[in-house]
This record gives C-alpha cells, structure tokens and sequence, in this order.
C-alpha cells in the first residue's frame, strides 16, 4: 500500500480533496453534513453513506499520505 501511496502526486491529491470535502460550498459542505448525521444517527440511507464516501475518501488518502506515504529514507 505504501508503493501505492508513493506514486500519488501530492498536489493533485490535496486540489482534489479540498475541492470534494467542501463541495457544495454553500449552504454547508457535504462531508460536514454528513459527518453530523453520522454523529446523530441519521445516517442510514444508502446514497447517504455513499455520498459519505464519496467525498471523504481523498480526505482519508490524503492523510494517509502524510503519514505513511513519505519515501523510504535511503541508507549510507
């Protein structure tokens, strides 16, 4: 998974999970409408939980990213 992750450009990556976890930018993101209806149980419909998905996975490929997907240090 970490090859995965090295070969993934990190600028297209944060343009695009900036651009999809704001989405729409009005009247409130989708992912934080959906993370609310996540924390109050509301989140049962399926296009719901895909919609979910859909706009936190680069978010979550993102992190990953960060924290896993720095190059292995090159020994002397």
């Amino acid at each position: 998974m970490r090859q995965l992750l090295y070969k993934i450009p990190l600028v297209p990556l944060l343009m695009i999970s900036l651009f999809l976890g704001l989405a729409p930018f009005q009247p409130e993101p989708h992912l934080w409408e959906k993370l609310k209806m996540l924390a109050a149980g509301n989140l049962t419909e399926m296009i719901d939980i895909f919609d979910m998905l859909m706009h936190g996975l680069p978010l979550v490929v993102l992190i990953l990213k960060l924290t896993l997907g720095r190059a292995p240090e090159q020994a002397e």
